[in-house]
This record gives C-alpha cells, sequence and structure tokens, in this order.
C-alpha cells in the first residue's frame, strides 16, 4: 500500500472510531480522498504544496458545481488537519491557502402549510378506513413518521437510527444524536403527537424491541430512509397532491414556520442541531419570501383607490402665507 493511501485509510478509520462519525460521511470522505489521491498521481505526502493543492481545486471547479467543490476542499481540509496534529507533517499546505467559492443561494423548498395538513388528513383517513388489520397496523406507523418529522425537524437519517430509549413519551421529549453524534433533545409540543406516537410503540412493541429501533416494520426490521421516501411518494400520489414531497422538506418547514412565527433563530439554530448559525440563516431568505407576500397583499396601502379621477378640477390653493 503506498503512502498517501495508507495515510487515507488510518484518517478513516480515526474518524469512525475517534470522531465517531456516521457511515455516509466516512463514505463522502473516502470517495473525496480517494479522488484526490489519484489526482495528485500518488504523489509523495512532502511533494504536495500550496501550488498542487490550488491547481487540484481549479481542476475541481471546472468539474463540479460551487457546493460539491466546497465539500470536496472540506474533506481534504480536515484530512490535512489530522495530518498536522498527528505530527505526520510539519507544515499544513492549507494554512497560507485562501479560497472562495461563490456558491448561489439555493432557498430551501418548503410545504406549503395547508397541503401538510392535507397531505397528514389523508393518512388518517386512510388508517380509519383501513379493511384489514395489516394495513390499519402500517397507517398508524406511517402517521407516526410523519407527526414526528414534523413536529421535531428531526433529519431522515436521525429519525431513522431512533431507538426506544432515545424516545421518552412521559416527558414529551426526543434525543437525537446527529452530525458527528452531537446530541440533542427536542421537546414534542403536541399532545396529539404524543398521543399517537403512543399508541404506535404499544401497537408495535414486539417489533421495537427486536430490532431495537424506534420506527419498524412489521417485519421487525428497522424502517429505512428509503422506505420512508417511498412511503411519502405513496401517499403524495394517493393524495393527488401535485407536489413532489422529500423527508427533508418538512424540516425546512419545520424551521422556516416557526421563524416566521418570530422565534428567535438561535433557538431554532439549537432544535435543527445545526453547528452554525450561517446553516440556520438560509431560512431568513424564505422568510423575507414570505415579508414580501404580506406587504404586497396585507399593508392597507392596497386597499386605497387614488387615480387621477379623483383630483378635484379646479385648481388647488395654496397659502403662501
Amino acid at each position: 500500500m503506498k503512502q498517501l493511501e495508507l495515510l487515507i485509510q488510518n484518517y478513516l478509520e480515526y474518524c469512525m472510531n475517534q470522531k465517531r462519525l456516521d457511515k455516509k460521511s466516512i463514505k463522502a470522505y473516502r470517495i473525496d480522498l480517494t479522488q484526490f489521491r489519484y489526482m495528485m498521481n500518488e504523489m509523495p505526502l512532502d511533494q504536495i504544496t500550496q501550488l498542487e493543492l490550488e491547481s487540484y481545486i481549479a481542476t475541481l471547479n471546472q468539474k463540479y458545481k460551487p457546493k460539491t467543490v466546497k465539500r470536496k476542499i472540506a474533506s481534504l481540509k480536515t484530512f490535512f488537519h489530522y495530518l498536522e496534529y498527528k505530527d505526520i507533517i510539519a507544515i499544513n499546505p492549507f494554512n497560507k491557502l485562501q479560497i472562495k467559492l461563490r456558491e448561489p443561494v439555493i432557498l430551501p423548498k418548503t410545504i406549503p402549510l395547508h397541503t401538510i395538513e392535507n397531505f397528514m388528513s389523508f393518512i388518517y383517513r386512510k388508517r380509519a378506513l383501513s379493511k384489514t388489520p395489516c394495513q390499519e397496523k402500517n397507517a398508524l406507523r406511517d402517521i407516526a413518521v410523519i407527526e414526528m418529522l414534523f413536529a421535531t425537524g428531526i433529519r431522515i437519517s436521525e429519525l431513522c437510527s431512533l431507538t426506544p430509549a432515545n424516545v421518552d413519551l412521559r416527558d414529551g421529549v426526543i434525543l437525537i444524536y446527529g452530525k458527528g453524534c452531537k446530541e440533542r433533545r427536542v421537546q414534542l409540543g403536541n399532545v396529539d403527537v404524543i398521543k399517537i406516537l403512543k399508541e404506535y410503540r404499544d401497537c408495535y412493541q414486539n417489533e421495537i424491541l427486536q430490532s431495537n429501533h424506534f420506527f419498524v416494520n412489521q417485519s421487525g426490521k428497522p424502517f429505512s430512509d428509503q422506505a420512508v421516501r417511498r412511503m411519502i411518494n405513496k401517499y403524495t400520489s394517493l393524495a393527488a397532491i401535485n407536489l413532489h414531497i422529500t423527508p427533508h422538506m418538512f424540516r425546512h418547514t419545520f424551521a422556516t414556520s416557526l421563524l416566521e412565527a418570530d422565534v428567535d433563530i438561535r433557538y431554532i439554530q439549537n432544535i435543527l442541531g445545526h453547528s452554525s448559525i450561517n446553516i440556520t440563516e438560509i431560512y431568513t431568505h424564505v422568510a423575507m419570501s414570505k415579508q414580501k407576500d404580506i406587504l404586497t397583499t396585507k399593508h392597507p396601502r392596497q386597499k386605497f383607490h387614488i387615480g387621477s379621477q379623483t383630483f378635484l378640477q379646479e385648481p388647488i390653493m395654496v397659502d403662501e402665507g
């Protein structure tokens, strides 16, 4: 095994065992660092200078969108920081490297609240009209998943990895392990949500114990993120909702709704588990578009009827005293 390949392998093991990063992050790091190794043509580590990095970044800019380039550079930065931390390199070539990527602002896609209400109402009706116990049990689980997504703003990966110990329905608190195994607690603030989650837990008690996952299928296996996506697509189609809804859109809608309700953005940051307020601030752009809509439709000036026909025909006398 060549030097750079070995160092990358050691770093990935460090990320897995010491930093406790999730599998998706490890996979992304592996892809990005392997690509870098090939692009460097197995160059010895001590020959990788600021110049080589600038050339590599220039190549990335030609091939990928700014968001992808930003991620690949971030993967590389953390790798070189690790090499510096382990005293494998004396000088980190990234230290004096100035990188400015102009990334376009892509507003998060949200779901209109009336659409969420219709979507959820449809699943509740589906449960009520179930023809078999199996259909009713599936519908109950699907309701619980959607209620949890919208009630907490939880990521789909976080939802699928919840264990029974993470869900305290007596106090209505969900313990979530986010990116980098960062821990946060989110309160369930709606009694109806807690009630339906209790119904689900009692109904699926055996399957939950069998898998040690809170959200499961009837075979006692963890409910996967692909299964959640398929479930959402199924109900969107059955309810004739003309919108492509993803699990992450519930998170975006949750955050935007709180911001529009004048909740402090720092609270929203903590609830979502964002490491930086800069990430949460993307929702302010959505709130601004809502502000425009409010001022366009609700401002009293819209009700004024002022036109040339309303002016007096005779000249207006101006008091010059």
